[in-house]
């Protein structure tokens, strides 16, 4: 039997990336019933649970991992373990897990939040060519993420897509501390998860869609449009 067929019996007409989807959302909701450290079980014995292919398992490791839920041990007494609790704080419809203070996270967010709209005000008037030519790349980079099921990675190209957003900007300071509030919340980011009101992988999805219409409208001096998307980006729950 190959991997494709014997993950499509477990998980009835998905994909290769939803499958490794739904076997990390299955090892997340065991790491969160159980307590940190804990044993949750060997590889083969979870993989075994989630009704998928060896492949497709290890890559929900990795996802689980990635989003701050579990961890794998190799050699004797190893197997999957939940994670350590960690500080979370939200981000639109995802949740942030934290190495650090959660208040001075969300602080910043909210900060951040207020100054985009300066910032695309500035980015409509005084983007040049090659302004929207890195953006776009910075889009490329957000698309190749989301297509490899690495949310972590995502999240980072969607924070360097708005640096680079700010770097249009002729004013310093403006420029300077949207930067500082971006490195913060990134410094201080481990892992990213899903919530129970929207998957992960439907969230990334929204959230792309959204930040190519931002560009788009950048690129054609839409203000209208440009001001409604980075409105709907700070305040919606599918598009942060």
């Amino acid at each position: 039997m190959t991997e494709a067929t014997s993950d499509h019996m477990a998980v009835p007409g998905t994909h290769l990336g939803s499958r490794a989807e739904y076997a990390a959302r299955k090892l997340q909701q065991l790491a969160e019933q159980a307590e940190p450290g804990e044993h949750l079980g060997t590889k083969v014995a979870l993989r075994a649970l989630c009704g998928v292919s060896v492949g497709t398992f290890n890559e929900a490791v990795k996802l689980a991992q990635s989003r701050g839920f579990v961890v794998s041990r190799s050699g004797p007494g190893g197997g999957i373990f939940a994670a350590e609790r960690s500080p979370i704080a939200r981000l639109g419809n995802s949740v942030l897990a934290l190495d650090g203070s959660a208040t001075s996270v969300a602080d910043a967010v909210r900060m951040r939040d207020a100054l985009d709209p300066l910032l695309v005000d500035d980015a409509l008037w005084h983007s040049s060519a090659t302004d929207i030519r890195t953006m776009r790349e910075c889009l490329q980079e957000m698309a190749t993420a989301r297509d490899s099921g690495d949310a972590v990675a995502f999240v980072h190209a969607n924070w360097a897509l708005h640096r680079r957003i700010a770097e249009v900007s002729p004013s310093a300071i403006l420029r300077s501390v949207y930067v500082s509030l971006l490195e913060l919340i990134q410094a201080h980011t481990r892992g990213v998860g899903g919530t129970e009101t929207q998957p992960l992988p439907e969230y990334v999805a929204a959230r792309y869609l959204l930040h190519e219409r931002l560009v788009d409208a950048i690129e054609a001096r839409d203000q209208a449009e440009a001001r409604r998307l980075i409105h709907e980006h700070n305040n919606t729950e599918t598009a942060r």
